[in-house]
């Protein structure tokens, strides 16, 4: 058979059998044939029906029943790192917490095949010695440059000496340069703990010592980090990073945004002289196959990342941080739907080393981890810069509303050019991506909504085009009704950063305007520009949606201005509260951060709501204790336990009768509550029908075993229908 990399191997007598794990959807591992023993955790090519496939050799004994005729072989042993002991016991938990199979989450750490074969060899040139017949000017040139003997790729000496690559082809026919193979440059630059140490304030020095503390014992912890926007936690966790590095172990930084990677990577870089490796989305595939080999072959020793980087083959890793840890996109909902913080600890349990939590917000799960003596708390309760925390302030818009077609209050507006004839900066926050979130025409009332999901188009003004945010559907904006024909009668309902941007332009018409938001065109390019371009002042007045709520360090900026403060609390989710508390905390904590009294201002229909109170009041701790009884008297997370099941299916009426038919096979169980199905908040979503159940227990009920129970005991799903299991769901979409 030839291997996944076109390679045939020999054929050996195949006298032992193994157990492999395929990346697809299977629970249990198959049996093969080798040649020789093989140890689990070595990676192997398969076959597998008709394909080959990657696998990985694994705990499970083999199955000795099948017959030596109808046992298949394992095609390929790759010369690669095998998988540690430690992540095949964490797939293994993942998969069982999850009721995910074991095969989808191992195909999260085997997401990269061509990293299981050494990079080649680079071609180049070098001097033989020997003279040309004929000497020219361009290959006096040439030989003036290799004459020290050094190897030079043929595009990289063409290109320094400024000749043709023809030139360099006849001095090789003619013998003076010969062609040579280099190793591949796989090095990174090493870390060095000693190169920047920052100044500590006391606060940051003992939340600092206690973090190394943990490092240097070498065994599993976890510490919440919990300090005020601007109090220096990230210079905090870089020094249990540098005392990491002095033990001569690997570290991985879980961001929840591209654009913190990029920001937190530079920081990293400026304390140890050295770059790290990131790994998230954006990388491009070579670097990619770089760094997951590096940091199976130990090479790597600082990793920032997405929530995907948990299941990068680490060869000795021995500190876990998660920065801003209460953001709900470490959350990950398709196929395997695990959370990367709760999964974090669990990766630094099995591997016996600590995990640091980090925000200036905590989950109420931490917090309560927290005050339960589950986790160490270190709280650093002050600004580094001296700076004062921003005095934030309600404007109820029931009497202090703005012009009908407005959404500026004339306090906000002022409160800006206040600032801005100081010539410090303003930020203008709404979490709402586009120019409207609707469009509809004035004479028969259509909306715009998307053909794949029971969700409006948003219309996004800039680029001319109406958006689904749910699956990426887009159409031109009409300029007629496509319902009546009426033109000219399409109005857009409700604001979103473009439009809050064309208000702006209108007030401030001779002000700096610059929109941060995820969906402009440009990438994380053009993104990182844009917040380097704003930290250097040259945005007077900036328009922003969640994106600079977190972590972001502006000099200049002085006030915050929420544009609709009350957006979150609008729906059914029992983390709505919490979730609306922490990024109108993180956003307004933009303000002030350095040089000055910052100041936020939330523009609200409910200005007495318990969060919007918090705020203003600055009294953190009465939301946590708030919002902590309400979680227990409603035995609601971490006080109890709840699971979603989402049935969907491209027929309403199949799906719904799965629904049915699968929740009427639960179980009965004093210990467990079910509830529904019923139609999902998103009752369409990329042209499926969806229905959601929701199991509830307590804290301590084994959940997932009664999931296992369920299951086993319902109809298989038929016609095109799909169940999807999530425990501790964060979306109720």
């Amino acid at each position: 058979m030839t291997d996944l990399f076109g390679t045939p191997e020999p054929r050996r007598p195949r006298a032992h059998r193994v157990s492999v794990l395929v990346p697809v959807a299977v629970e249990a591992p198959y049996t093969y044939a080798s040649d020789r023993p093989l140890k689990p955790g070595t990676i192997v090519a398969v076959p597998l029906g008709t394909r080959e496939v990657l696998g990985c050799v694994w705990d499970d004994p083999p199955d000795l029943s099948i017959g030596g005729n109808r046992i298949r072989e394992i095609s390929r042993i790759f010369d690669a790192p095998p998988l540690s002991d430690d992540l095949r016991r964490f797939v293994d938990w993942v998969a069982a917490w999850t009721l995910g199979s074991r095969g989808m989450v191992l195909r999260m750490v085997l997401r990269v095949p061509d990293a299981l074969v050494p990079e080649a060899p680079i071609k180049a040139v070098r001097f033989t010695g020997q003279e040309p017949e004929r000497r020219t000017d361009a290959r006096a040139r040439v030989l003036e440059m290799v004459r020290d003997g050094m190897a030079w790729s043929k595009a990289g000496l063409a290109t320094a000496v400024g000749v043709s690559p023809s030139v360099i082809d006849g001095l090789m026919k003619q013998g003076t340069l010969e062609e040579v193979l280099l190793p591949p440059d796989t090095a990174y630059a090493v870390p060095d703990p000693e190169a920047r140490p920052p100044k500590l304030s006391d606060a940051q020095a003992h939340a600092a010592e206690s973090l190394q503390a943990a490092v240097t014992a070498e065994r599993f912890s976890v510490s919440l980090l919990d300090g005020v926007t601007g109090s220096g936690k990230t210079e905090v966790f870089l020094e249990a990073v540098a005392e990491n590095l002095r033990l001569g172990r690997q570290s991985l930084i879980l961001m929840p945004e591209i654009s913190l990677t990029n920001m937190v990577i530079d920081r990293i870089e400026r304390r140890f002289a050295a770059r790290p490796a990131e790994w998230h989305s954006a990388i491009p595939p070579r670097q990619r196959v770089r760094v997951w080999r590096g940091v199976a072959e130990g090479r790597v020793p600082i990793v920032v990342g997405a929530r995907s980087s948990l299941f990068l083959p680490f060869a000795d890793l021995g500190l876990v941080i998660i920065d801003e840890e209460h953001d709900p996109a470490y959350k990950q909902e398709d196929r395997v739907s695990y959370h990367a913080r709760d999964m974090s600890i669990v990766r630094g349990r099995e591997g016996n080393f600590p995990v640091i939590l980090s925000s200036a917000t905590p989950s109420i799960e931490s917090r309560v981890n927290a005050d339960q003596g589950r986790y160490r708390r270190l709280h650093l309760p002050d600004r580094i810069s001296g700076a004062v925390m921003p005095d934030v302030t309600a404007i109820d818009m029931r009497h202090d509303g703005p012009p009908s077609g407005q959404w500026i209050s004339p306090i906000l507006a002022e409160a800006a050019r206040r600032v801005l004839d100081e010539n410090r900066q303003v930020l203008f926050f709404l979490n709402r991506r586009g120019y409207a979130p609707l469009t509809l025409c004035r004479t028969c009332g259509h909306r715009f909504t998307c053909p794949n999901c029971s969700a409006w188009l948003v219309d996004h003004r800039l680029r001319g085009r109406l958006e689904c945010h749910h699956c990426g559907h887009t159409q031109p904006r009409p300029d007629a009704c496509p319902e009546c024909g009426s033109v000219d009668t399409l109005v857009a309902c409700g604001p979103g950063v473009e439009r809050i941007a064309e208000e702006v332009r209108g007030l401030f018409p001779e002000r700096r305007v610059m929109i941060l938001s995820s969906d402009l065109p440009g990438g994380t390019d053009r993104l990182r520009r844009e917040l380097s371009a704003i930290g250097e002042g040259q945005a007077d007045i900036v328009i922003g949606t969640q994106l600079v709520a977190k972590g972001h360090t502006f000099p200049l900026l002085d006030l915050v201005g929420v544009i609709d403060a009350d957006l979150g609390l609008a729906n059914g989710d029992p983390r709505a509260a919490e979730r609306t508390f922490q990024l109108l905390t993180q956003v307004t904590g933009r303000a002030g951060r350095v040089g000055g009294t910052g100041r936020g201002m939330l523009q609200s229909y409910a200005p007495g709501h318990p969060v919007i109170r918090a705020l203003v009041s600055g009294d953190r701790e009465a939301f946590y204790r708030e919002e902590i009884a309400v979680r227990r008297n409603a035995q609601l997370p971490p006080f109890g336990r709840m699971a979603a099941v989402i049935v969907s299916g491209p027929d309403k009426a199949e799906a719904e009768a799965h629904a049915r038919a699968f929740a009427r096979a639960a179980p009965r169980s004093p210990e467990v509550q079910v509830l529904g199905p019923a139609e999902a908040a998103l009752a369409v979503l990329r042209g499926r029908y969806r229905f959601r159940l929701l199991a509830r227990s307590a804290r301590g009920v084994d959940l997932q075993a009664y999931l296992r129970d369920w299951i086993e005991a319902a109809p298989q799903p038929r016609g095109g229908v799909r169940r999807m299991v999530d425990v501790d769901p964060q979306s109720f979409l």
